[in-house]
């Protein structure tokens, strides 16, 4: 995970409410191994050309100019602007992994799913609630102007435009401090690197590397 502390960045503007997990990352794409190389396949159901009585068959699976992410001026763009419930749906871990692999550091929204904030929390995304005015100002301006940079400063728990607008938000402290210090969960374990040595090597003495005696005495 990276650290971030100031992020600044044109927006992607999602103006579609209860985005569930299907819909950011399709069930076809969850048989991959790894963790990376989700991000061709994010919103694939929207953003690629669906069978259809009038597409050519040539067309399908080509991608739709008509959707936001294959806006070229868009490209590029670090933060997503969605609609309420994002991330609803099924638990899948993906969902958070498709949108990091594509590029995107933080999401706004008037609200979340829950078990999608804490995946992406985990994945080293910021995750800004907003009242839902407040988004919608903010989807209308980056759809009027591609070029609208948002701010996010997760220190000071702040978020600004380049048109004046400015606003707080809530983060819980703990995800803040790994979000600032760039720490997923195996991050943290290892901060402690230096203890766990001490104590696999004790545990290999006491269990492993000593010789036992081994009572030979027999009773009659």
């Amino acid at each position: 995970m990276i650290a971030i502390n100031t992020l600044t960045s044109i927006a992607v503007p999602l103006d579609r409410p209860n985005v569930d997990t299907d819909q950011i990352i399709p069930k076809q794409f969850l048989k991959r191994i790894e963790r990376t190389g989700y991000g061709e396949f994010l919103f694939y159901d929207w953003s690629r050309i669906q069978e259809g009585p009038a597409v050519p068959k040539e067309q399908v699976g080509k991608p739709d100019p008509t959707f936001i992410l294959n806006d070229s001026r868009y490209a590029g763009a670090k933060v997503l602007i969605a609609g309420k419930n994002f991330g609803c749906g099924s638990s899948r871990e993906h969902a958070a992994w498709a949108l990091t692999d594509f590029g995107f550091l933080a999401v706004i929204a008037p609200s979340f799913a829950d078990i999608f904030f804490s995946n992406a929390g985990k994945n080293g995304m910021v995750l800004v609630r907003l009242p839902e005015p407040d988004v919608e100002l903010l989807t209308q301006r980056s759809a009027q102007d591609p070029e609208h940079k948002i701010t996010i400063n997760l220190t000071t728990q702040c978020i600004s435009d380049d048109q004046g607008y400015e606003a707080t938000f809530e983060i819980d402290p703990f995800r803040k401090y790994c979000l600032l210090n760039g720490l997923d969960d195996i991050g943290l374990t290892l901060r402690h690197a230096a203890e766990l040595d001490t104590f696999e090597s004790a545990h290999d003495k006491e269990f492993w590397l000593t010789p036992r005696l081994v009572d030979t005495t027999t009773t009659a």
